[in-house]
């Protein structure tokens, strides 16, 4: 499966938070939303870093709740790997697994066209796993 399959059937578009934002305000986004990570732009395509429950977590264990007045640009993470709508699960997924990350941007001509999560990329594996043995099964049983 491809990741443009994956973007087809979301049907919300990406989080975006501007550089200046809190993690105060991040925070209750993510609750709001009940996502796991936004992404940190100024104009909804570029992407300058990603904010995650992770990130959040490990500063508020470093520098305690002052950090929630922080601006999201000096928590955020700032190594992205991306991924291209022509990519497949397996390969996201690999990626995804060998950084140790769960949220990638998916970009198209060094702009911003989607964001998925690991759980996305999970689910959408299973999906065709469950078709491919339905497959398999139907041939074998002679349907």
């Amino acid at each position: 499966m491809l990741v443009s399959q994956i973007l087809k059937s979301k049907a919300t578009g990406v989080v975006t938070v501007a550089p200046g934002k809190t993690l105060r305000e991040v925070v209750e986004l993510l609750s709001t939303r009940r996502i796991g990570a936004v992404v940190v732009s100024s104009d909804g395509q570029q992407v300058k870093g990603i904010v995650s429950e992770r990130d959040i977590v490990r500063e508020l264990g470093r520098a305690g709740p002052a950090c929630l007045d922080q601006k999201v640009e000096t928590v955020m993470t700032r190594a992205i790997y991306g991924c291209a709508p022509g990519d497949t699960t397996d390969s996201v997924l690999e990626t995804m697994t060998t950084r140790r990350f769960r949220h990638m941007p998916v970009m198209e001509d060094n702009l911003m066209v989607g964001f998925i999560s690991i759980g996305d990329v999970v689910a959408a594996r299973l999906s065709e796993l469950q078709m491919e043995k339905d497959a398999l099964t139907g041939m074998i049983m002679g349907n």
